[in-house]
């Protein structure tokens, strides 16, 4: 990758300077994020039918079973496109999924994550598989959408507490919102460069290659996770008498 327009050579401690000016915009921008979590942590709550039947690895169980025992649960929705490859999967969900890994963390404070999809339960967890992802995986069946979805659409994330045998949401978010569950953003937005998307503020000449309709997970016009996959040998078909490699991607 080459760049026309790269930042200014200076001496270190002309270097030194300006980052201890933006660092105080930094400090500032994490305060505010935290006075955020502080105001997200006293919203009213909503009450969800506890007995909501999912799939999961052992079958059909209710919503509550899917906590494991803990209070707290945050589900990342995943959409989902019957009957096609790995390759055609949603990449933005892709994405945002596969960077979740350590959970130990989340149930040390009794929080439980878990992924709720889209498609059948044996289909979508061939994908998972295929992924490599080790992670609580369940099937949302038709009839669940309404009281889960709620006229929202999969690929939002939301949590819930638990009470007893009662079940409650108390926080859902889409778009945008979802990119904590994204190290890999938080990193490029610290390197000179940032994410390379056509949207960001960037000087003339830095590269920006990516637009944001779904071409910022692939590479090449591939789904960039699906395909490294697909490229070590792993055979991407999920349904029976499906294999093989797809061409294109779906939705951000």
């Amino acid at each position: 990758m080459t760049a026309t327009n790269t930042p200014p050579v200076v001496s270190r401690r002309e270097w030194l300077a300006a980052i201890d000016t933006l660092r105080t915009r930094e400090k500032a921008h994490t305060r505010e994020g935290d006075a955020i979590a502080a105001a997200r942590r006293r919203l009213p709550m909503t009450e969800v039918d506890p007995s909501t039947p999912l799939v999961g690895a052992k079958g059909p169980v209710p919503l509550t079973d899917v906590f494991e025992g803990r209070t707290q649960l945050f589900v990342s929705y995943h959409m989902w496109h019957d009957g096609r490859p790995a390759a055609e999967q949603c990449e933005g969900c892709t994405f945002f999924t596969g960077q979740v890994r350590e959970l130990s963390y989340l149930h040390q404070r009794d929080v439980t994550f878990a992924v709720f999809c889209q498609g059948p339960y044996e289909e979508s967890d061939r994908y998972r598989r295929f992924m490599g992802w080790e992670l609580p995986w369940y099937s949302v069946p038709a009839e669940s959408h309404e009281r889960l979805v709620a006229g929202r659409h999969f690929g939002m994330k939301a949590c819930y507490l638990r009470d007893g045998d009662r079940v409650y949401e108390t926080y859902w978010t889409t778009g945008r919102g979802v990119e904590p569950m994204a190290p890999s953003y938080g990193i490029l937005d610290m390197t000179v460069y940032g994410r390379q998307e056509t949207w960001e503020d960037c000087p003339p000449g830095r590269p920006q290659p990516y637009e944001t309709r779904g071409q910022q997970f692939r590479e090449d016009g591939r789904p960039t996770a699906q395909w490294a996959r697909i490229a070590a040998g792993h055979d991407d078909g999920l349904t029976d008498g499906q294999s093989g490699p797809g061409s294109s991607g779906c939705c951000s």
